[in-house]
């Protein structure tokens, strides 16, 4: 006699929107706040922790080291990061170490210690905690050094957070998530990625865009700048003269 088995069960999924998915900014900009809302899906009622990441656009960073030449404080030769966020928040339900292993964290690029954030000294490729993890010849040990003031300055520019607990649910399978955007928040394309974990595991993810860009007179500035860099330097200079004749003339008629 055959015996009928129960349909087996859809596997977990993760659904999300933001309340805001174009951010204007304008010479009046003082940051926004945008919140992200969700539900997991999951008939069997597993537990669940979600991960909620907001990235902006990739910018370069320099940097150097102050370092005592003859008793002076001289800056060293600068080291420049590519691949690094302009803007990161990390907001989950719980602290990621006690979400995922450090593996699957680093290999996610997930919290700001696994930020994957390399530089153009970049020459061998090592493989650490089961997962490929770079590794910069040309500054060695330090290279990790190098990349914490990186990460620290982002952190006191208000750039760079993660929120252990900035994910929570509301009801039954329903979560919402707050990011804020500072009025420094760098202009351009972002995402913010939504990932459901199960047992330690990435089981579902959504991945949603957000603009930041500027409007009105900013805008045709901002545009100007970088689309024609040589024409507006050579307007702002021409600007900034007529402005020093201006003022010698009326100092000089006084």
């Amino acid at each position: 006699m055959a015996i009928a088995l129960p349909p087996p069960q859809p596997p977990a999924s993760v659904s999300a929107t933001l309340t805001e998915t174009d951010v204007r900014v304008t010479s009046g900009f003082r940051g926004a706040k945008i919140s992200v809302y969700g539900a997991v899906f999951d008939p069997s009622g597993r537990p669940s922790d979600v991960v909620v990441v907001v990235r902006g656009p990739v910018q370069p960073v320099r940097i150097a080291r102050k370092v005592r030449v003859g008793g002076v404080w001289l800056n060293s030769r600068p080291v420049v990061f590519e691949g690094a966020p302009g803007f990161y928040r990390a907001a989950s339900t719980r602290p990621l170490g006690d979400i995922a292993r450090f593996g699957q964290l680093r290999k996610l690029g997930l919290g700001l210690d696994h930020l994957a954030i390399a530089a153009p000294a970049e020459r061998r490729v090592e493989t650490r905690y089961g997962v490929r993890d770079m590794v910069v010849s040309a500054l060695g040990a330090d290279y990790y050094a190098w990349r914490a003031a990186v990460v620290r300055l982002k952190q006191t520019a208000g750039l760079y957070s993660a929120d252990a607990g900035g994910v929570a649910f509301v009801d039954r399978g329903l979560f919402h998530a707050r990011v804020d955007l500072p009025a420094q928040a760098p202009i351009g394309q972002y995402t913010a990625r939504v990932i459901l974990f199960q047992d330690g595991r990435p089981v579902s993810d959504r991945t949603l865009p957000l603009k930041v860009e500027k409007v009105g007179m900013e805008r045709a500035l901002y545009l100007f700048a970088h689309q024609r860099p040589w024409s507006y330097g050579l307007v702002s200079a021409l600007i900034a003269l007529c402005a020093g004749w201006a003022a010698s003339r009326a100092f000089r008629r006084s």
